[in-house]
């Protein structure tokens, strides 16, 4: 048996639910506090609308690969979900509502080094993993995911491949301001040509692809998906927690193709680590906007 714990004195946010039912996991996978409730909150949705709420027209769709790129979200046929506007139900503890997310993009850094035998290496030799090494130590350390918290950017040095020929660095970039977004791609050419310089017979190359944008500029151009949340939720007496998601939802994709997107909470925490744990009463008031939305949609 695995020793693993949900300890009050680590976890003190579980002490908000003494007496209530909690879902949990047995700590050796995450639990899908997020996704997966997700997925129970719509469907239930689903089978109940028809019953205890007159509605418009609601489509929904499930979509793959969100934590690798949105790629689902990227590739949705939208001729086959015609909304005005949609939302997304990801993580969050009861109450919160995500209106702004990170810029984001991935980046390549390839290294191509010269290989030579250690009898005649001197002089010769270019090292590519030193040479990835050397271009990670020009970013600030305190620029990482660990480091940082609220609407702080970071660097996030991924994965690193290499041999004695060529290295290949994976890092992704994040920042909320679309300034500093740009700054970060910018700081990234920077090295790489510090790079070619202290290596000339070795060579660098790197390509940034964008992710996603942040949802909110997208959600100002239509504001009736945040409007009509946000009445949902005053009904119930549900109080609201504008946060700035540190991460990305497939509403942020959406919300850049045309159909804004906000999101809204599961009722989870520590989603994505061992220790997610999932309130009953708090899921259950996200299944109550979901329907409520719908209800207003209708009247409205």
């Amino acid at each position: 048996q695995e020793d693993i714990w949900l300890r009050v004195a680590e976890h003190p946010e579980i002490l908000d639910w003494v007496g209530e039912e909690i879902i949990v996991g047995d700590g050796t996978s995450v639990l899908g506090a997020d996704n997966k409730a997700a997925i129970a909150v719509i469907m239930t949705l689903l089978a109940r609308l028809d019953h205890e709420v007159g509605h418009g027209d609601v489509f929904v769709a499930f979509v793959p690969d969100e934590e690798i790129g949105m790629r689902g979200a990227k590739a949705m046929d939208l001729s086959r979900f015609p909304c005005d506007f949609a939302y997304t139900i990801d993580c969050c503890e009861l109450g919160e509502v995500v209106l702004e997310t990170f810029n984001a993009a991935s980046c390549e850094i390839v290294f191509t080094g010269v290989s030579a035998h250690p009898m005649s290496a001197k002089g010769m030799l270019v090292n590519p993993l030193l040479m990835a090494m050397d271009f990670i130590s020009h970013f600030d350390r305190k620029e990482t995911p660990e480091c940082t918290d609220e609407r702080q950017g970071f660097f996030w040095f991924k994965d690193l491949i290499a041999n004695d020929s060529v290295a290949s660095l994976t890092a992704l970039i994040r920042d909320f301001d679309t300034d500093g977004f740009n700054r970060r791609k910018h700081r990234i050419a920077e090295v790489a040509e510090k790079m070619r310089s202290r290596y000339p017979t070795g060579n660098v190359r790197y390509q940034i692809t964008d992710t996603y944008r942040n949802i909110s500029t997208s959600l100002a151009r239509d504001e009736r998906a945040v409007a009509l949340l946000f009445k949902a939720m005053e009904e119930l007496g549900i109080g609201k927690k504008v946060i700035a998601m540190r991460g990305g939802t497939d509403g942020a994709v959406l919300s850049a193709r045309g159909i804004p997107t906000p999101n809204f909470f599961t009722g989870a925490y520590n989603f994505h680590s061992r220790y997610e744990f999932l309130p009953v009463p708090a899921f259950e008031r996200s299944l109550e906007v979901a329907l409520k939305i719908c209800q207003l949609a209708a009247t409205e």
